[in-house]
Order: structure tokens, then C-alpha cells, then sequence
């Protein structure tokens, strides 16, 4: 069996070894840049090619545990990484270390071939993207039982904070139009003496990928522990893992305990949170915790009547509380945020200048997030080193010319397409989500649904569920009346067409 992690003292840089050896560690090298370091460190550290024979690759990893996440959540990106490197390889086994041997071909083995990740994917809910950044969604199978997830961890795994990164703090998140509110709600309830009434609760943050979200929960969870408060930071991730270890190895009752004795419970990316026995203990927590009068911070990517996969209960009681939304960066708060990168850079590269222009261009032309800021300086910093000289704007163009995109069509919310028909009809809002059937309404509300579904990504279902739970053949009807309008009527087709350059103009 080859295995490059084992080192033959013999061993020639030609051999066949050493070629495996090299063509494994691009593979690492291609899985650690598309998931990023980590989710690369959480689950691939530990994964190890074991031999190639035909057109499968055998590979291996300590637990069960390890084996099942990977098989459910990242097969198709270890068989294309894997192909990259060996073309004839179509199929993938996985097996646990713990067994002496690898099986022999033919032997009968699942395979993470393209026709099985498919039929994975009908057994579980998608995961939802992070976003920019490629990195999936960390989120749970919808499973009945939660034990499940834990069976084969081979650890029982304690309540423990996920970890706090010291330079997310409120001293260096900088503020500006777009985050002045969140910034300034995080603040009040991170300086909140303990014992002191809760005015905003849960505080509810939701902005896109890289707009600040973890900075200001972390910045809380420092503050806050500062004052000696019992503050936990936990991404959703955690949350589950720690719930479904509990359960397995029967502490759940401990666990519960322990997560309802805290002052300030900090929750991050709740949009991955899955499983219906898990979503009913974090409502059963957020309950108990807001009754006696314990801080809740929560972030996610959406608002909380946005999160679908998220039950009702839960959804409401998230937007119960304060909601805020982070929107994106204008250019005066990008320029602010690239001169404190660019400050930051030159503590390690002391000989690292931009000049007013260049930095005026790369704030004007990177519009989308702080991560992309932050790769742009990166790419900067490297150019100025090998030049060996300031960077000239034309220089600095061809550096970063890889991260500028074009703008993005602004998103639009079903409810701001609700409040833009009402008023421009003359109706309320209440009116178009209502039972009438007044003409005067129903013409406005068969338009509101058009535009939900041509102008936003949700399905008919979650469409008629925002407007006064309709059935979706209630939608569908709407979306094809106006539809058939629009061919005959040039009056309402010029309507709707400014109805779309109003919602849709940045």
C-alpha cells in the first residue's frame, strides 16, 4: 500500500512514491484554497490517500464520525480535486483507519462516484452557501434522531465556546454609515453591567458574506467577559455538535444546564443550524434564557423570516428582538477600511507605501466586502516587495485586477416589493396580505406576487407564505394572469416596468 505520510529513507524523488507523495499534497494544497483554512483544518487534517488502483482512490480517516461528514458533505469536491491530479480516477471509497488493510478492487465498498453524491444529495436538505468564498455550508443532515450525528465521534465532547479571535474587537472594527447601527446596538449590549435590565433581546444581526457579522459578535464576547460576565461564543456548527454529543453520551441534561447558567449567550451563522430535535433545544434555550432575563446575540445572513429552513417557532422568536441589518460597505467606509489594512500591513513590511491615488482606485473599484479588502492589500503587498518599488496606479490595476467584479444587481425583498405596490396603488400593505377581494386590492396583490417571483429567488411556496399564507396555486395563478396582461395591456406592462427599475436601482 502506498501512504505519503509514511517517509522511505530510500526513498528517490523520481519513485512512484514520491510522485504520490507530490500529487496528494497539490490535492491538499486545492482543498485547504477552496474551503479555506478552517474547514480544510476541521476535517481534512486527518484524511490520507491510501493507494490508487484503476479508477478508484482508496482513502482513510481515524472515526466513523469523520467518514460520515465527509461522505455527506464533501464528496464532490474530493473527487474533483482528486481528478485534477489522477484524470482516471472516477470513483472514491473512504474507509476507517481502524481496519488493517485496504480493500482489495472489486471488494464491495460504497463508492463517491458522481451518481452516488447525487443520490446523497436526496437524502438531505442542501446546504446552504456561505457565499463569496465557495466555502459550503456547515450544516447538519435534517436527521430525526440527533444522536445519530455523534455516534462514531469516539469523544464526548464538553459545552466549550467555539474560539475567539483577540483582534476582533470593537477597537478595530471600523464604523460607517452602513454598520453605524449595528455598531452601536453591539456596544449597548456588550457594556451592559451584569444584573442590568436587557433592553435588546435576542439583538439580531444579519448582513451578506464579509460585511462585519463575526467581528462584532466577537468584539461583544471580548467586552462582555472583560466585565467578568459568563458570555459563549458558539457558531452554529458548535451548537449542534456539542447538543448531539450530550445526547449521546447521555449528559444532555448537564449540557442544558450549563448553556442556561451564562449571562450573554453569543450565536453565530444560525442560518446552518439543522435537525428538528436540535432547532427544538435551541428554542427551548432562547426561551428559557430571555425569560430569565439573559443576554442573546445572534447573526445570520438573512433576516429571520428569510431562514426557511429554520421552523416557524424559531423564526419567530428570533425576530422578536431587535433586528438589525448591516448593509454593504459605501466607498468612504472601504477607503477607511483599506487605509487600516494598509496601516497593519506596514508593522510587518515597514518599506510598504500606497500612494492617496492608488488608494482612492482600489477603494472606488473593490465594492464587494472587508475579505476582498483584505486580498487586495495581500496582493498589493506582495507586488511592492518584488518590485521593489511604490506601486504605480497602472501597477496596482494589474495586481488586483482578479477581484474586481461587476456590480452586483441589488437584492430585493419580497417586503419591499409588498410596501412599493401598495403605496404606488394606494392600498396598505395589511390590504394586499388580507383576505379581500375587492378588485382595487387584488389586481396590487397579483402584481406583488409577480414581481416576488420574478425579481427574487424564492419558490412559490415561501411566496405565498409571505403573503397571508396562500397556497402556491394561488401564486402561480397571479404570476400568470400578469404575465398574460403584460402582452395586452401596454399601460400596466410601462407600471410594472418602473415598479422593477424602482426595486431593483441601486
Amino acid at each position: 500500500m502506498l501512504n505519503p505520510r509514511r517517509t522511505e529513507p530510500t526513498e528517490d524523488a523520481s519513485s512512484p512514491q514520491a510522485s504520490m507523495k507530490d500529487s496528494w499534497a497539490a490535492i491538499c494544497r486545492r482543498l485547504k484554497a477552496e474551503l479555506g483554512e478552517a474547514t480544510y483544518s476541521s476535517w481534512f487534517l486527518r484524511l490520507e490517500l491510501g493507494q490508487l488502483a484503476g479508477d478508484v482512490a482508496y482513502l482513510s480517516v481515524p472515526t466513523k464520525f469523520l467518514k460520515m461528514w465527509i461522505q455527506t458533505h464533501y464528496a464532490a469536491r474530493i473527487l474533483a480535486a482528486i481528478g485534477g491530479e489522477f484524470p482516471a480516477v472516477k470513483h472514491v471509497v473512504i474507509n476507517v483507519r481502524s481496519s488493517t488493510r485496504v480493500p482489495a478492487v472489486g471488494h464491495a465498498q460504497p463508492r463517491l462516484d458522481h451518481e452516488d453524491i447525487h443520490h446523497e444529495a436526496a437524502h438531505f436538505e442542501p446546504s446552504p452557501s456561505r457565499g463569496h468564498g465557495g466555502e459550503p455550508a456547515r450544516a447538519l443532515p435534517n436527521i430525526k434522531d440527533a444522536k445519530t450525528v455523534a455516534r462514531g465521534h469516539g469523544e464526548t465532547e464538553t459545552l466549550g465556546g467555539s474560539p475567539l479571535d483577540r483582534r476582533l474587537n470593537f477597537s478595530t472594527f471600523i464604523v460607517g454609515r452602513s454598520n453605524q447601527l449595528a455598531y452601536a446596538s453591539a456596544q449597548d449590549v456588550a457594556s451592559a453591567a451584569l444584573g442590568e435590565a436587557v433592553r435588546f433581546n435576542p439583538l439580531y444581526i444579519h448582513a451578506s458574506v464579509g460585511l462585519g457579522k463575526t467581528h462584532l459578535l466577537q468584539a461583544i464576547a471580548h467586552a462582555a467577559a472583560a466585565q467578568r460576565r459568563r458570555v459563549i461564543y458558539l457558531t452554529a456548527e458548535k451548537f449542534m455538535h456539542s447538543f448531539a454529543s450530550a445526547l449521546e453520551a447521555s449528559t444532555a441534561i448537564s449540557f442544558k444546564e450549563k448553556l442556561r447558567a451564562i449571562d450573554l449567550l453569543v450565536i453565530d451563522d444560525v442560518q446552518f443550524l439543522r435537525g428538528k430535535s436540535i432547532q427544538q433545544e435551541f428554542c427551548h434555550t432562547l426561551n428559557a434564557l430571555i425569560d430569565a432575563r439573559r443576554q442573546i446575540v445572534i447573526a445570520a445572513d438573512r433576516p429571520p423570516g428569510d431562514l426557511e429552513a429554520l421552523e416557524e417557532r424559531v423564526r419567530s422568536r428570533l425576530a422578536g428582538g431587535l433586528c438589525v441589518e448591516m448593509g454593504a460597505l459605501d466607498e468612504p467606509l472601504r477607503l477607511k477600511m483599506l487605509e487600516a489594512r494598509v496601516a497593519a500591513a506596514k508593522v510587518l513590511h515597514p518599506q510598504f507605501e500606497l500612494s492617496p491615488a492608488v488608494l482612492a482606485y482600489v477603494a472606488s473599484v473593490i465594492q464587494t466586502n472587508g475579505r476582498d479588502l483584505d486580498g487586495a492589500v495581500n496582493r498589493l503587498v506582495a507586488h511592492a516587495s518584488l518590485n521593489r518599488a511604490p506601486l504605480s496606479l497602472e501597477a496596482a490595476e494589474k495586481a488586483i485586477q482578479d477581484l474586481i467584479r461587476p456590480r452586483e444587481p441589488k437584492k430585493v425583498k419580497i417586503e419591499d416589493i409588498q410596501k412599493l405596490v401598495a403605496s404606488h396603488y394606494n392600498v396598505t400593505k395589511a390590504d394586499i396580505l388580507s383576505a379581500r377581494r375587492t378588485a382595487n386590492v387584488v389586481r396590487p396583490r397579483q402584481i406583488a406576487m409577480f414581481l416576488a417571483k420574478t425579481l427574487t429567488p424564492r419558490s412559490l411556496p415561501e411566496i405565498g407564505r409571505r403573503f397571508g399564507g396562500r397556497d402556491h396555486t394561488t401564486v402561480l395563478h397571479a404570476v400568470r394572469k400578469i404575465e398574460s396582461l403584460v402582452g395586452t395591456d401596454g399601460r400596466l406592462s410601462e407600471e410594472i416596468e418602473l415598479l422593477k427599475r424602482m426595486l431593483t436601482e441601486n
